[in-house]
């Protein structure tokens, strides 16, 4: 997670905004895909009108509920989502070690319902870190890893 510099002294690499959209965007489609079938399927079962409900924005709120359960869940438990793990990015705390859950809801909440605006006043305020707004309140950072085939301290020997 974190690198040791020739000083001895530890160093956290932050993931490119780039890398970040990119890993986003795997999340968005996987979840859009699994929210649009099971609505699809709700509505034959249901017999509700399916053309009302898309065009009223009915599907904006289950939907962004199940991208939040979706971070949450893979976030707090592998610091890593679908996306992410596909780019080597990983959600940590300002410190480089595993966040809080309350930092992975304050973050995964920003990513579900306010991205854009989450964004923009992330540029704005906290671009050091490149920490969207609720990245930042929730002391969180998204950092990229290493891939495991770089690591040459790791030795793998059988029983």
């Amino acid at each position: 997670m974190s690198n040791v510099d020739s000083n001895g002294s530890s160093k956290i690499i932050l993931a490119k905004w780039k890398d970040r959209f990119l890993a986003w965007l795997v999340d968005f489609i996987i979840i859009s895909m699994i929210s649009t079938l099971i609505f699809f399927i709700s509505f034959l079962y249901l017999d509700y009108n399916f053309e009302n409900f898309v065009s009223d924005d009915g599907m904006y709120i289950p939907t962004s509920v199940m991208f939040l359960v979706y971070w949450i869940i893979l976030e707090y438990k592998t610091g890593q989502t679908i996306g992410k793990k596909m780019f080597n990015l990983k959600i940590v705390n300002n410190l480089g070690e595993s966040p809080s859950l309350i930092g992975v809801i304050i973050s995964s909440f920003g990513k579900s319902f306010i991205l854009p605006i989450d964004i923009i006043l992330g540029w704005i305020i906290t671009n050091e870190k490149r920490q969207r707004i609720c990245n930042k309140l929730g002391n969180t950072l998204i950092i990229k890893i290493k891939d495991s085939e770089d690591n040459s301290d790791f030795k793998y020997m059988k029983d």
